[in-house]
């Protein structure tokens, strides 16, 4: 038996306690949890094969209430003595897509983003906001199955574009390959068809809560997106970090959104709506370009969550909605690229290079922490991706 010491200022401290899939030499991935630097196997710890699972998708199908009973149950097991076979050092783990992914949408939930594209693709239109925008959190269904963990290198997508000097389009590599630095929320109990998530039932569907970066080819993406929205601009990759924070641990960190004008229809409506405390950190191989903060969101969590169902749609479990860009009112704020630039007008400066979008060999990293109780902060982990050729 072993007390596990967390290292002064980690984020990932007994407030903490996210979920995640690893496996060691020789072995099949289980479920477990992070304290400090060590990994701690939850079949070991708990004594429940629910946790010898390759994913978190059969315990979070047990619903709400097994979460807070096995949330309450880890923290008072990791305060203690653990049993050594059930402790792992991280650096000696491989760590793994913690979900199922079962179906994916994508948000668009930042006003400070979606205005300024809006600048950017429809200059001197007076509302840089469609007119839908503050009425509906405007999505787009993307593909589950190009979800990857953090650590997956991510090829270059090719497909059509046309620039705007182009008699035609043409095939080939994206040229304006670039990043969305984002927030992803994982349903771990689902809706079943023609059933309505309301706004206020959201956090008994809503398990955790993870970072999340939609990589996206402008090029390509600009071409193809109308009058359907995007398609292969953004269903090549999307990048996840390993380790699911449960919703459960965010209570510190829950703050109201921005204003909402006008007031959103009945189904939207909330007494208090509610957004994260989140600060991500995007860097750019190793420099750090943009500190996007998720409080700046319009939409919050559960409007997405409710909007996503009112028609009667189904929800799973392993499902994950994302937040779409998230930006602020700054330059140094903004989750990206093509809003970093200006479209590539206005480089940046990386590792003394003057750089736009993505080459390859680069690598971004986005990683995100939150409040926790009494002062504490809690980590998300890294969404890490380098770009590798294109293979057209």
């Amino acid at each position: 038996m072993t007390t596990v010491t967390v290292p002064e200022g980690s984020l990932f401290g007994p407030s903490n306690l996210p979920y995640g899939v690893y496996s060691v030499a020789g072995s099949a991935p289980r479920v477990a949890t992070r304290l400090g630097d060590a990994v701690v196997d939850l079949a070991v710890l708990l004594g429940d094969e629910v946790f010898a699972a390759p994913t978190l998708n059969p315990f979070m199908a047990q619903g709400h209430d097994r979460w807070v009973a096995v949330r309450r149950e880890i923290t008072e097991r990791v305060t203690g003595d653990v049993p050594d076979e059930a402790l792992h050092d991280l650096a000696d783990v491989t760590l793994h897509l913690p979900i199922d992914v079962a179906d994916y949408v994508d948000f668009y939930a930042s006003e400070h983003h979606a205005a300024n594209l809006g600048r950017l693709f429809r200059p001197g239109n007076p509302d840089p906001l469609m007119p839908n925008w503050k009425h509906l959190p405007v999505g787009y269904h993307g593909r589950a199955s190009s979800i990857v963990v953090s650590g997956t290198d991510v090829v270059r997508p090719c497909g059509q574009r046309k620039g705007a000097d182009d008699p035609a389009p043409v095939f080939g590599p994206s040229v304006r390959l670039d990043i969305e630095a984002e927030l992803g929320f994982v349903v771990g109990a689902g809706s079943a068809m023609g059933e309505r998530i309301p706004v206020e039932d959201v956090e008994r569907h809503v398990f955790g809560v993870v970072v999340f970066n939609d990589w996206s080819a402008r090029d390509i993406q600009a071409w193809e997106y109308v009058p359907l929205g995007p398609n292969l601009g953004k269903s090549f990759a999307s990048t996840v970090s390993p380790w699911v924070v449960p919703l459960l641990a965010l209570e510190a960190a829950k703050v109201p959104t921005p204003v909402q004008d006008p007031q959103p229809l009945p189904y939207l409506s909330m007494d208090r709506p509610w957004g994260l405390d989140v600060d991500l950190s995007v860097r750019w191989n190793g420099q750090e370009v943009s500190r996007p903060p998720y409080r700046e969101m319009y939409w919050s969590p559960a409007q997405m969550l409710a909007h996503l169902t009112v028609n009667g749609a189904p929800s799973r479990t392993g499902d994950v909605f994302a937040s779409g860009t998230i930006s602020g009112p700054a330059k140094e704020t903004r989750g990206a690229f093509i809003e970093l630039t200006w479209g590539g007008a206005e480089p940046v400066t990386v590792n003394g290079e003057q750089r736009t979008f993505l080459e390859d060999g680069d690598e971004v990293v986005i990683t995100a922490s939150a409040p926790g109780p009494d002062g504490t902060r809690l980590g998300f982990g890294e969404a890490r991706g380098r770009i590798l050729p294109a293979t057209c």
